[in-house]
């Protein structure tokens, strides 16, 4: 009876029942810090079957889907993460550890950190180790910075697999961005519709100190996002610049005798994104590189993707590209005979016999066309049945088929060890998330 009279008093106060409501609220423990931690994976296995089965058995001008007619675990991924909050009013810290074990690791190696631990086609790789601050400083959303390995700000497309529209890359993610830097970089969020970015680094793949850096020089990379349209509309232009050519012997000779640590590299991108409707996505991927060395050396194209979201598990995929390899120098096919030469071509050695192996390179400069089409078909929810194990960890399974068609539009031959002008491939590849 007393606790019905206390609650009866109470209720005729004013404000007496939310101020109870916000006694209790008081009460609550705030959010630990590890709320957002996270551990995720990812499986991405594939393959690109070359009718004309090529003699040296690569897909000439693809990377990490060289290997023609042979199936592929690409990705085995394991991401540790704390991400930091960027619209937080206070401070705020973080950190990402992310690696994995596939064939895509022969083309992402940091030099200097386990490179050749393994000589075979499946090696370990680190693509993210670094710590994370939220500084509410200066401007309406502060300014994030990370410190320690991370990727590039260029580009369209990205090192996880299953975050690309497509199984197989383009010219420009292949020969046109760096990959993976380390250092420090910094965005600010000047307001809700800019962000200006800048960092410094050792260089494109490198770590630190020989043979981690391979030509002891300083590079930056920085550049402006526009955020427009609500949304619907960004852009993100892009630019690293520093010397990126090995100081050995056979990389000065191959860079026409220049000063390794003095010769700059040029990587500048662009990537506008248009969100046209709520299932129509455009992409458009603008790229320039430019060295120094040797007289002067230039790559350039652009490609043009689309997604258009049929309903919950089916969009269909494109891309269009045209890239120029203006002195026959950038796009090369290195996956054989050895599983080392693309980082030996990084750190300028030539210590493997036939290096480079036959067919690395065009026989001359050349434009390369590409026109790739697929589909995104996500799988439904895995039920649980015969009581097997509860599937529920398993986030999504998504097949990615796709056709692809590759030409040299000035009548060059650089495809199937220098004997074709063009090269189709089809395939496709299984990208599991846990």
């Amino acid at each position: 009876m007393a606790l019905q009279a206390l609650c009866a008093g109470m209720a005729l106060l004013p404000g007496g029942q939310a101020a109870l409501a916000a006694d209790v609220a008081a009460t609550k423990p705030p959010p630990s810090w590890w709320d957002t931690f996270t551990i995720g994976g990812a499986i991405d296995a594939g393959l690109l079957v070359n009718p004309v089965y090529p003699a040296n058995g690569l897909n000439f001008g693809h990377l990490f889907t060289d290997k023609a007619n042979s199936l592929m675990l690409n990705q085995a991924m394991l991401t540790v993460q704390r991400p930091i909050d960027p619209t937080s009013k206070d401070y705020d810290y973080g950190f990402k550890i992310q690696g994995f074990y596939g064939s895509d690791a022969r083309y992402t190696h940091f030099l200097g950190e386990g490179e050749y631990w393994i000589n075979g086609r499946y090696q370990l790789d680190v693509v993210e180790a670094n710590a994370q601050v939220h500084l509410p400083w200066l401007f309406s959303g502060g300014i994030d910075v990370k410190a320690g390995q991370f990727p590039t700000l260029l580009g369209a497309e990205v090192i996880p697999a299953g975050d690309n529209l497509l199984y197989s890359h383009s010219y420009i993610f292949n020969f046109g961005v760096p990959l993976k830097l380390t250092g420090v970089a910094a965005v600010a969020h000047i307001v809700p519709e800019i962000d200006v970015y800048a960092g410094f680094n050792t260089g494109v793949n490198t770590t630190i100190a020989w043979p981690g850096d391979n030509n002891g020089g300083v590079g930056f990379e920085g550049g402006i996002g526009l955020n427009l349209m609500g949304g619907a509309l960004t852009v993100l232009a892009t630019t690293n610049i520093g010397p990126q050519n090995p100081a050995t012997p056979v990389g000065i000779a191959g860079c026409g005798g220049c000063a390794p640590s003095s010769t700059l590299r040029f990587l500048n991108d662009m990537v506008v994104t248009w969100k046209a409707t709520d299932k129509l996505t455009f992409i458009t991927d603008m790229n320039w590189i430019h060295d120094d060395a040797a007289g002067g050396l230039d790559g350039f194209g652009i490609a043009q993707y689309a997604a258009y979201a049929i309903n919950d598990w089916l969009k269909i995929v494109g891309r269009a590209e045209v890239w120029r390899d203006n002195n026959n120098f950038f796009v090369s096919s290195l996956g054989a005979p050895g599983n080392f030469n693309y980082v030996n071509s990084e750190h300028g050695y030539l210590n493997f016999g036939g290096y480079p192996p036959a067919g690395a390179f065009a026989p001359a400069p050349t434009t390369y066309l590409e026109l790739t089409a697929g589909l995104n078909i996500t799988a439904p929810p895995i039920p649980n049945v015969f009581g097997l194990p509860d599937a529920a960890w398993i986030k999504s399974v998504t097949l990615r088929p796709e056709i692809r068609y590759d030409a040299s539009l000035n009548n060059t031959t650089p495809f199937d060890v220098g004997t074709r002008s063009s090269q189709l491939t089809f395939g496709g590849d299984i990208v599991v998330k846990f």
